[in-house]
């Protein structure tokens, strides 16, 4: 499995219920920071869009929300990474 593929899992463990918000909150940059070259190198764009739609645009937006809005943020913003990955990057 891909480091790429790691986030994206962890993400959906997330959204499936497997871990609480607090902890995803704590992990999922730490996670980034680790495997962040390991991505990069696996493919460079893919890894930008997980940390601009999913870090930026969605764990660190979502600050201040809700829990159900929170997850509901992240799910959107997971999604967009799938339709982007799918219908190919820039």
């Amino acid at each position: 499995m891909t480091n790429i593929d790691c986030m994206m899992e962890y993400v959906k463990g997330f959204l499936d219920g497997e871990r609480e918000r607090w902890e995803f909150d704590l992990d999922f940059g730490h996670e980034l920071r680790e495997r962040w070259d390991k991505m990069c190198c696996e493919d460079e764009e893919y890894a930008q869009v997980i940390r601009e739609w999913i870090g930026e645009g969605g764990v660190d937006a979502g600050r201040g929300l809700s829990d159900k809005e929170y997850k509901r943020l992240i799910r959107r913003q997971y999604n967009e990474v799938k339709s982007i990955a799918a219908d190919g990057f820039y």
